[in-house]
């Protein structure tokens, strides 16, 4: 039996962001989405789609918006204006061997953001783990409040060839949105990983559906193919070809 885990993250991050992600799982194919708790439209968007049978994870954000603890307990990992430093300033620091955030702060604002997803979703998540930022302080600091709570860590990984461990089972993990708009398309991604499974692996594939408004347009390097893979998660002939694949078992985090 092949698994295949359809993920979309990216809960809050806006309200366009909330509209494509709502689709993609009220219409769609998305079964487990992670939710951003230091943002705005967090609640907004966990409303959305709190009805369906989901997943909903903690995708814990320490580089965009306002911080849920006291930034007074975390100065590194705050800009010059309070808020959370940019993902553009983890990738340049961990391309020169550094770290820009301490290992202690990490912990408060994680623990922080975990307290605000308990009370927007009433319970813990799912599954835990980070929003694209690349700091190995991060990595510990995803690693040791999962286990002080007993959470199902996800562990990064976005090279299909490498297993990583979530929950009871390995898996590997694939993501393709970050190709130029007019070199990607999502349903062939999704047709390609599917049909190069062997018997008994398990494919977590990370989408970040969503519509476009000012704020994303002026916060991310990630738009059109947002845009893209709300069409493609809620076709009706994507839904159709994966429930004709012999031996394939659509799951979500819980199922992990």
């Amino acid at each position: 039996m092949k698994q295949l885990l359809i993920r979309a993250d990216d809960v809050g991050y806006s309200y366009a962001v909330n509209l494509g992600i709502s689709r993609s799982v009220n219409e769609g194919l998305v079964r487990s989405v992670g939710l951003m708790p230091n943002m705005p439209e967090a609640a907004r968007g966990w409303a959305w789609v709190r009805d369906a049978n989901i997943a909903i994870g903690q995708h814990s954000n320490l580089c965009l918006g306002m911080p849920c603890a006291d930034p007074k307990l975390i100065p590194s990992l705050l800009d010059e204006n309070g808020q959370l430093k940019s993902s553009r300033a983890y990738r340049a620091a961990f391309a020169e061997g550094r770290e820009i955030v301490e290992y202690d702060e990490l912990l408060i604002e994680i623990e922080a953001q975990l307290e605000s997803f308990r009370k927007i979703v009433g319970r813990d998540p799912d599954y835990f783990e980070a929003h694209a930022v690349m700091s190995d302080n991060l990595t510990r600091a995803i690693h040791d409040v999962a286990e002080r709570h007993g959470l199902k860590e996800q562990v990064g990984s976005f090279d299909p060839n490498e297993m990583v461990r979530c929950g009871q089972t390995d898996v590997h993990m694939a993501c393709e949105d970050m190709l130029p708009p007019e070199q990607y398309d999502p349903v062939d991604f999704v047709r390609r990983t599917v049909e190069d499974m062997a018997d008994g692996e398990t494919y977590v594939l990370v989408f970040h559906p969503g519509y476009l408004d000012a704020f994303i347009l002026d916060n991310s390097s990630l738009t059109v193919n947002r845009t893209k893979e709300v069409d493609a998660l809620i076709d009706p002939g994507l839904r159709a070809w994966l429930e004709g694949q012999p031996g394939l078992r659509l799951v979500d985090y819980r199922d992990l």
